[in-house]
């Protein structure tokens, strides 16, 4: 975690706490003053307590929408690009990350229905698979349930290999792990380059972008945008990544306390273009399993659906 992640998290969950701690010594004053039974005013109802009980209520609604609503609330996200580099096709890709699935599942079946209704040619998965090896079932029967019309692919995230390590996740699924390798695509004449790498690969990313023919249209799938600094000199025309859930509960005006990317909250969630590439950051599905509140707040779970085209002639978008 960035220092500037550590201050905002900690400013943020400082100010929470006075305000419920304020709240709790004008509930334990009021009391006091009943039990009393003293004429007068408690101080219960002045206008400085009243904009306290405001935001101790705001605070109560908006944990409970956090964990009973949003996190069950999927955003369907569309992108379109143009590229030169293509002639005559159109590929349709849809992205999902960090399902962090439980042993009873939360949105898995939803997944299933939402992502094949996009009728996709391929679903690509950023990792970040199961928040407990007990639930691998579950994520295996969501992820063979997604249809794609050319291929699904998929690399690992840093809770894979911290937590997972040794289980087969992909086994099973359709889904083709794309660690170190690089597929080559081909519809309606044109020609897409797919690589990927694992988690605790990603400092080996030359010797397989380098591999990527210049001139064809490349994506590339790592699970955090970290790398994003480094491919210059390499073909990589769209990188795909997750990681940082958005934020996964952010603040209105300001967006994400902590993304834990070494890049803070540069590339907290969505489209950027740096340099000649687009990289984009879906926020995810699930939520933390370990060491987090299982809830999101201005950070929906999100499907991306990516549409790559030719570029039009007129040069708009």
């Amino acid at each position: 975690m960035l220092i500037r992640e550590f201050v905002s998290l900690s400013v943020f969950l400082a100010l929470v706490l006075a305000v419920y701690i304020k709240e709790g010594q004008l509930i334990f004053k009021l009391l006091l003053f009943k039990l009393r039974r003293k004429e007068g005013v408690s101080g219960f109802l002045t206008k400085p307590a009243i904009g306290v009980h405001i935001l101790a209520a705001a605070g109560v609604l908006c944990f409970l929408y956090g964990l009973l609503i949003e996190p069950y609330w999927i955003d369907v996200k569309r992108v379109e690009i143009e590229s030169g580099k293509l002639s005559h096709a159109s590929l349709r890709i849809v992205q999902l990350s960090d399902l962090h699935t439980d042993p009873k599942g939360t949105n898995e079946k939803k997944i299933v229905e939402m992502v094949n209704a996009l009728k996709p040619d391929i679903i690509v998965f950023t990792g970040d698979t199961v928040n407990t090896p007990k639930a691998l079932p579950v994520f295996k029967r969501t992820m063979k349930g997604l249809k794609a019309s050319i291929g699904k692919y998929a690399v690992t995230g840093n809770y894979d290999y911290w937590f997972l390590r040794g289980l087969d996740l992909f086994g099973g699924t359709g889904f083709d792990p794309l660690d170190g390798r690089i597929e080559r695509i081909n519809k309606g004449g044109d020609t897409f380059f797919i690589s990927g790498l694992n988690f605790e690969h990603g400092g080996h990313w030359f010797p397989v972008l380098k591999k990527v023919p210049w001139g064809y249209y490349s994506i590339f799938l790592y699970h955090k945008p970290d790398l994003i600094g480094e491919l210059k000199g390499a073909n990589v025309d769209l990188y795909l990544a997750g990681h940082t859930h958005g934020g996964q509960v952010t603040l209105p005006f300001y967006g994400a306390i902590i993304t834990l990317s070494k890049y803070g909250k540069r590339y907290e969630a969505g489209e950027y273009k740096v340099g000649d590439t687009i990289l984009y950051v879906n926020r995810g599905i699930g939520t933390e399993g370990k060491f987090g509140l299982r809830m999101r707040f201005l950070a929906r779970p999100e499907i991306t659906v990516f549409d790559i085209k030719p570029a039009r002639s007129d040069g708009k978008r």
